[in-house]
């Protein structure tokens, strides 16, 4: 199982961005994908979650700003992440559990500037 994320980047206060995550080596209709970020000095957190049936969860500090969603054609996850935050600015990383095993792709910065 791969997983290759990309879309990280610079982006002002008040803006958008948004993260993919291409999977491969797995069936991607049976896994669960998520993002998670981890910030300076800080332990890895839980943003987003979706199944392989379109269910959602969302930590409380992006519930209304991000969206998660995945596109089975393509194989690939994806994070839109509007009205961004200072407190965003993290390495984020994309997450998959398939047949109980966790797999998790390179992080991918995002940097939110004041």
């Amino acid at each position: 199982v791969q997983l290759q994320a990309s879309g990280g980047g610079l982006v002002q206060a008040g803006g958008s961005l948004r993260l993919s995550c291409a999977a491969s080596g797995s069936i991607f209709s049976i896994n669960v994908m998520g993002w998670y970020r981890q910030a300076p000095g800080k332990e890895r957190e839980l943003v987003a979650t979706i199944t392989s049936g379109g269910s959602t969860n969302y930590a409380d500090s992006v519930k209304g700003r991000f969206t998660i969603f995945r596109d089975g054609a393509k194989n690939t996850m994806y994070l839109q992440m509007n009205s961004l935050k200072p407190e965003d600015t993290a390495v984020y990383y994309c997450h998959e559990k398939y047949y109980g095993m966790d797999y998790w792709g390179k992080g991918t910065q995002v940097t939110v500037s004041s």
